[in-house]
């Protein structure tokens, strides 16, 4: 199981027939976090013409747009359309616009907040977040080498290495990757180590 997302809070902009428009992205879980960056973004460019939105999050699969003043369909749904054509989610976008005195037409005006919501994107950076297995294995000393090589040979990120009697290592480990990687640690090991499930959780690759 795995989804897409936004890395970073960033923003970028571009000048359109002398119209400035800004595009900024958060990542979020909840209406009310991407709420208040809407409204944050809204009275940091309180001058500005128009701040159009849009995000959508996973719980729920909740999707929302604003145009803003903007003509219907000119302004939120182009926003909306970049962020479902990129298949990222749990994330909101604010295209910020300062007129700049020449009318772009709606043509001109979808491909305007399509390229900020865009470049939006790009600046936070896709991720993809997979469900992951948080496992741990103890092992001898003699034998944590090798267990310390194997377990990012194997698509796992390690979190933390306990060293007492034993060597204690707790990772996590994408779910489909977990059954071949039990097997794998009991042939080397020749069945005298093996996982021990500790819960799950999500984490991007």
């Amino acid at each position: 199981m795995e989804y897409r997302t936004i890395l970073n809070e960033a923003s970028d902009e571009f000048i359109e027939r002398k119209s400035r428009f800004i595009g900024y992205i958060k990542p979020v879980t909840t209406q009310e976090e991407a709420v208040s960056f809407i409204n944050e973004i809204k009275s940091k460019h309180w001058d500005a013409t128009h701040n159009v939105y849009a995000y959508v999050l996973r719980e729920g699969q909740i999707r929302r747009y604003s145009d803003d003043g903007e003509p219907q369909g000119t302004a939120g749904i182009p926003v909306l359309d970049v962020l479902l054509k990129e298949n990222v989610t749990d994330c909101v976008v604010v295209a910020t616009r300062y007129f700049g005195g020449t009318l772009l037409g709606a043509g001109g005006l979808v491909r305007a907040y399509s390229h900020t919501a865009k470049i939006a994107v790009d600046a936070g950076q896709v991720i993809t977040m997979k469900l992951c297995k948080v496992l741990k294995v103890t092992c001898d000393y003699t034998f944590y080498g090798r267990l310390n090589s194997f377990i990012p040979e194997m698509g796992g990120v390690i979190d933390d290495t306990e060293f007492a009697d034993n060597v204690t290592v707790t990772f996590k480990l994408p779910v489909g990757d977990v059954d071949s990687f039990d097997a794998k640690l009991v042939d080397m090991s020749f069945g005298k180590f093996h996982t021990e499930e500790i819960g799950e959780e999500f984490k991007y690759f």
